[in-house]
Parts: C-alpha cells; structure tokens; sequence
C-alpha cells in the first residue's frame, strides 16, 4: 500500500519517469552492441564477398582466354608426342626397346630398393637381435633335448613297471 500510495503522490512522479528512462538506457546499452556486432559481421560478409567475386571473375577471364585457344589447344593434344622427339636410327631400336624394359622394372622395384636403402642404418640393431634370438634358440634346443631324455627315461621306467 506504501508503494501504491508513494506512485500517485505528485512528488514521485518524477522518479517513476527517472526510473523508465534509465530501464530505457540500460535496454539501449544492450541491445547497441549486438547491432554494432551484426552491422560489422555483415560489413565483412560484404568484404569477402567481394573477394570471392574477384577471384571467380578472374577463373572466367582465364577459362575465357582457353576457350579462344581451344582450336590450338586441341591441334596440340591430338597431335602425336613422337614427332617432337629426336629420331632414333633403326640399329639402336633393338637396344631402346631393351633400355626401356629395364627402365619399367626399375621403377616397378623402386620401392624395394628404397626400402632396402632405408633399412641400412638398422642392420646392426638387426644383426643383435638375430644373435640374441640365435642364443635363446640354442637355449630352448638344449632344454629340449634333455627334455626328450628324461621323457624316454621316464617311458622305460614305465615299461619296467608294467612288466613287473
């Protein structure tokens, strides 16, 4: 009832409109920096835009340009590669055809090859663990031989038993 009583009282008319006017200033203070943020994001959108359009334009200059050669373009492609090159005299044909084979599987194995280049600075590592693997092999055969002895023993053992 205070409140109610405090509005219509001529003296606090002002407030209330004091009070309206700084909820209006604070509504304002919000909502400017969103429209700062999409007046500056729709700027740059303009920008790139703009940036992508001449970028497209040139594409259709250049594409522009081919389609003028396209007749000479086209004379080029079609036109046989071997006539560009040096003649080649009919005694070393044999040995170009032989030189050419040698090439393909050379570029076939070059992947192998590589490898094997690649590993080269791995060999001594690799040369100790075939000779730790060599000594643990030999290990396990020895114990594998007196295994199979004290199996066999164990087997006649068995024999003499039953016999008994």
């Amino acid at each position: 009832t205070l409140d109610l009583t405090c509005r219509r009282m001529p003296c606090f008319a002002k407030f209330a409109e004091m009070e309206e006017m700084v909820n209006m200033e604070a509504e304002i203070n919000e909502v400017q920096p969103l429209l700062l943020s999409v007046t500056i994001g729709s700027t740059l959108q303009f920008y790139f835009i703009g940036e992508k359009c001449e970028i497209l334009q040139d594409m259709n200059r250049h594409l522009e340009a081919i389609l003028k050669e396209k007749r000479g373009l086209r004379k080029r492609l079609l036109k046989h590669r071997c006539q560009e090159s040096l003649p080649i005299e009919a005694t070393y044909h044999k040995s170009m055809v032989e030189l050419l084979n040698e090439a393909v599987t050379f570029i076939e194995k070059l992947e192998s090859h590589l490898q094997s280049v690649r590993s080269i600075p791995q060999v001594p590592h690799m040369m100790s663990n075939m000779d730790t693997t060599l000594s643990k092999t030999e290990v396990l055969m020895i114990e594998l031989r007196e295994l199979t002895e004290q199996i066999l023993k164990w087997e006649e053992l068995q024999k003499e038993v039953y016999s008994n």
